[in-house]
């Protein structure tokens, strides 16, 4: 669907006007391209390079758009990107979250060479963080970093891994000691690194996600991110910023289903009239209408705080990315309900959206782990 310029910069009470051009600008490019059948990882981080997107993941002193890489901008995109492709969101998502390690705590020399080539879509980035037995729980993490000298030596599992022999770099989180709260370090390890191999786990929609194994994987002093120890602080600073944009891509995704379901109703014939027509259908379409914008207001007003010095508390971060994937979730399913035998065709645009939206309530800390969070700040 194409956005009217002027309706888009109308709905922006937490955006200034470099944000909403952002938007407006991305929203044309989506709409005037075929990113909704590319399929191609690789290729598509390209096609983020060259529309200057990818820039909105890094500072401007490394070849990105703001000083500081801003939240809301982040925010925008992604809910541009994952309404027309949630395969498009995720690569973007990607480049943002797997060099953002770098951005916070790397060293000059480590963003000079790595940041660039982010903001350029020339290198793609992952994150590498849960182990079989370790997923929210950082503490469970086993994968050990020896030192040796002065190189480190790197040996684990890592599994659900984004862009897994897909990218070009992996900021992996070891063990470098047994202190559970000082005990995790993180490290700047490129592909072609002797010992790393990665294999392919097929999900329910399509995802570029897999094993990362490290057998004896040899890295230099210089490949660690920050200092020893650091490795907690490093991953729950990344994850915190940028699970606020979860929620966007969520919403960006059940304002394509509204949409369908809006377009289908008018058309679709029952009984002699419309769907439209008939008031249990009017009141489903009014109430997703009503999460998807609810939904939109808490993650851009998260967004809004932590941009304006980080003054967003974590309790608005994990209720935004709480309620605009459950939203979503549900807005979605009402959709192919609404659609009826049409909904569950596969290659349908809302059957597409109802296995791709699955995923988002449980990467970047569960729905559960939200619930959990909340409460615990509210209580303490």
């Amino acid at each position: 669907m194409k956005k009217d310029p002027a309706a888009i910069r109308s709905f922006s009470p937490f955006l200034e006007e470099r944000h909403v051009d952002l938007r407006v600008r991305a929203q044309a490019w989506v709409d005037h391209s075929n990113v909704e059948e590319d399929q191609d990882p690789r290729r598509l981080v390209k096609r983020l390079g060259r529309e200057k997107l990818l820039k909105a993941c890094v500072p401007s002193k490394y070849g990105g758009l703001r000083e500081q890489v801003e939240l809301r901008d982040l925010i925008v995109l992604r809910g541009v990107l994952a309404y027309r492709s949630c395969l498009l969101d995720t690569m973007f998502a990607m480049q943002g979250l797997g060099s953002y390690p770098v951005t916070l705590a790397g060293s000059d020399a480590q963003r000079r060479a790595l940041l660039p080539r982010v903001a350029s879509g020339d290198n793609i980035c992952a994150i590498a963080i849960t182990e079989p037995e370790a997923g929210s729980d950082l503490n469970g993490i086993s994968t050990r970093a020896e030192k040796k000298g002065s190189d480190y030596l790197l040996n684990g599992i890592k599994c659900f891994i984004s862009n897994a022999g897909v990218a070009d770099t992996y900021v992996v989180f070891a063990r470098t000691s047994d202190d559970r709260k000082n005990g995790l370090s993180a490290f700047l390890v490129p592909r072609d690194t002797p010992g790393l191999t990665t294999k392919k786990i097929k999900l329910i929609a399509p995802h570029p996600i897999g094993f990362v194994k490290l057998t004896g994987c040899k890295l230099p002093e210089s490949a660690r991110i920050g200092a020893e120890g650091e490795g907690t602080s490093i991953a729950l600073g990344t994850l915190g910023f940028f699970r606020t944009s979860v929620g966007a891509a969520a919403i960006g995704m059940a304002a394509r289903a509204l949409e369908e379901a809006r377009v289908h109703v008018k058309k679709r014939k029952q009984f002699g009239q419309p769907l439209a027509e008939f008031q249990a259908v009017q009141l489903a379409i009014a109430e997703m209408a009503l999460e998807v914008t609810a939904g939109n207001l808490l993650v851009l007003s998260a967004a809004h705080r932590t941009d304006l010095g980080g003054n967003s508390r974590s309790v608005e971060i994990s209720m935004a990315k709480l309620y605009g994937t459950e939203a979503a979730q549900r807005v979605i399913d009402r959709a192919v309900q609404l659609h009826g035998g049409q909904g569950v065709v596969s290659g349908a645009v809302v059957e597409r959206l109802y296995r791709e939206v699955r995923a988002l309530r449980i990467y970047e800390g569960t729905s559960e782990i939200q619930k959990l969070l909340i409460a615990r700040a509210l209580l303490r």
